[in-house]
C-alpha cells in the first residue's frame, strides 16, 4: 500500500529517460495533443455508472472532477492517493511535466484505443482503454515551491507542511509529496493501469513518494456508508449540487488574497489514519456512541431516529446527551467563534494493509477533505486533537495539498496559471 523510494535530490536522475519524457512532453504541447472536443467528454458523461466500464465523468470544466463530480454519496468505490516527487530540473520542464499530465488524464478518463505512437500500454484493461468512472485530481504540495522553479511568489496562501497533531505517529516515508494524483474508478484494475500510465508517460520526471489505497464500503443496510470502526462516515457534508454552498465552503473564488491562478482550485487535506479495532470492539456500543455523538446502527445523533437529522445543541448546553468531547461535536460545537472553521467537504475512503510486525491488525481510513481555506481543517483537527476517539486510532501519514483549479478546454492544461510565464 506504501511505496517509498529513495529521496530524488539525493540520486542522479537518468539523462536518457529525462531526455524521452521532454520530448515527448514538448510535442505534445506544439501539436495540440490535448485539443479533444469538449463535446466528446460530455457526450460520454451522460447515464450513471455502467456495468461494461463506459461510464465517464467530464474532465473540463472550471473545478477538476473527483471533488463534487461525482458527489461523494455516489463516488466511485475504489481509489489510489498517489504521492510524487518531481525530479524536472526547471520551470519549462515542469511545464512539459503538466502538459503531458493533463494529456494522459484526459485519454484514460475519457476512454479509448492507446495510440501507437510512445510508450507502449500494458493491455491490462485489454485493447481498449475503458473509463469506468476514472477520475484524476491533481494538487500540488508546499515543496513544489521551495525554490527549485522559481514558483515561491505563486504559493497558494496557506499551504504548508502538515505537522504532526498531539497523539500523530506521522512516518515521514508515508508523508507530503511535491504533487498528488487522487484516482478514482468503478474497479481496481482501472486504477493501477491509470498509474503505470502516468509512469510510463512521464519517465523519470516523477518518483512515487507514497501510495494509499482505499476502498468503500456499501451502505448497510442504506444511506452513508460505514468506516472500519461500523459508524456511518461523511454524513456532514455541503450539497455538492448546490453551488452556492460549494462556493462558500469548497471553491476559491477570484479576487481573493490568493494568487489568482488559485481560482476554481480547493485546499485538500489527507490523513492515513490507523484504527485499532480490536481494542475498540471491546468497548460497549453504547459508550462507542458516546464517543463518536452518534447511533452506530442508525448513524443519527443520539437524540434522534435517522442520519438525516442534523445535531442541534442549543437544548443541550452541558453535554448530557451529546457529550462535549463527542467527535461531531467537537468537529463542529455550533458555537459563532467556531462556525467559520466547521464546515468542509469529506471524501474518505477505507483500507486494509499487512498485519504490523507484531501481528496486529491493521486497518483504518484515509481520510480526505476538501475546503476553501486549509485552516478551516487545521482548526477543526485542534480541536480534536484530545477528544475520547484518539485511544482507539493513530494517523500515520497524509499531507496539505492544494488542488489545481480545473482545464477548460482542449488549449488548457494542469497548473497554466502557475507555471506559465
Amino acid at each position: 500500500m506504501t511505496d517509498r523510494s529513495p529521496d530524488p535530490r539525493e540520486s542522479a536522475r537518468s539523462s536518457l529517460g529525462r531526455r524521452s519524457f521532454l520530448g515527448g512532453a514538448l510535442a505534445a504541447g506544439a501539436a495540440g495533443a490535448m485539443a479533444s472536443p469538449l463535446t466528446a467528454d460530455a457526450a460520454r458523461a451522460a447515464g450513471a455508472a455502467a456495468s461494461d466500464g463506459t461510464t465517464s465523468h467530464p474532465f473540463y470544466g472550471v473545478h477538476q472532477a473527483g471533488i463534487d463530480r461525482p458527489p461523494p454519496t455516489q463516488a466511485q468505490p475504489v481509489a489510489s492517493f498517489v504521492s510524487f516527487d518531481v525530479t524536472v530540473p526547471g520551470r519549462r520542464e515542469l511545464t512539459g511535466l503538466f502538459r503531458v499530465l493533463t494529456e494522459r488524464a484526459r485519454f484514460l478518463t475519457s476512454g479509448g484505443t492507446p495510440p501507437g505512437t510512445g510508450p507502449r500500454d500494458d493491455r491490462l484493461l485489454g485493447g481498449t482503454v475503458v473509463p469506468d468512472g476514472l477520475t484524476v485530481t491533481a494538487a500540488v504540495g508546499a515543496s513544489l515551491f521551495d525554490g527549485r522553479y522559481g514558483l515561491a511568489a505563486r504559493k497558494p496562501v496557506q499551504l504548508e507542511t502538515m505537522r504532526a497533531f498531539e497523539h500523530d505517529d506521522l512516518n515521514p516515508v508515508e508523508c507530503h509529496g511535491d504533487l498528488l494524483l487522487q484516482l478514482c474508478a468503478g474497479h481496481r484494475d482501472v486504477l493501477v493501469h491509470a498509474f503505470l500510465d502516468v509512469l510510463a508517460h512521464t519517465g523519470d520526471a516523477l518518483r512515487p513518494r507514497w501510495r494509499a489505497d482505499g476502498f468503500l464500503n456499501p451502505p448497510r443496510p442504506s444511506g452513508t456508508p460505514r468506516d472500519m470502526l461500523g459508524f456511518k462516515d461523511g454524513i456532514a457534508n455541503p450539497d455538492t449540487g448546490n453551488a452556492q454552498q460549494m462556493n462558500q465552503q469548497v471553491w476559491i473564488p477570484p479576487r481573493t488574497n490568493e494568487p489568482a491562478w488559485t481560482a476554481g482550485g480547493t485546499y485538500q487535506a489527507v490523513r492515513i489514519v490507523r484504527f485499532f479495532v480490536e481494542q475498540w470492539n471491546k468497548v460497549p456500543v453504547g459508550e462507542q456512541e458516546r464517543v463518536i455523538g452518534r447511533r452506530k446502527v442508525t448513524g443519527a445523533p443520539l437524540y434522534g431516529t435517522d442520519e438525516s437529522q442534523d445535531p442541534v445543541y442549543t437544548n443541550d448546553p452541558q453535554g448530557r446527551v451529546t457529550p462535549l468531547n463527542s467527535h461531531i461535536r467537537l468537529a463542529n460545537p455550533q458555537t459563532p467563534d467556531t462556525a467559520s472553521t466547521s464546515a468542509l467537504l469529506r471524501r474518505s475512503y477505507q483500507y486494509t494493509r499487512t498485519p504490523d510486525p507484531a501481528g496486529d491488525v491493521n486497518i483504518g481510513h484515509v481520510f480526505c477533505c476538501y475546503q476553501r481555506e486549509l485552516n478551516t481543517y487545521i482548526a477543526m483537527q485542534t480541536r480534536l486533537e484530545n477528544e475520547p476517539l484518539v485511544e482507539y486510532i493513530s494517523p500515520t501519514g497524509g499531507g496539505y495539498f492544494f488542488v489545481l483549479p480545473g482545464v477548460r478546454n482542449g488549449e488548457d492544461y494542469y497548473a497554466r496559471g502557475l507555471v506559465g510565464t
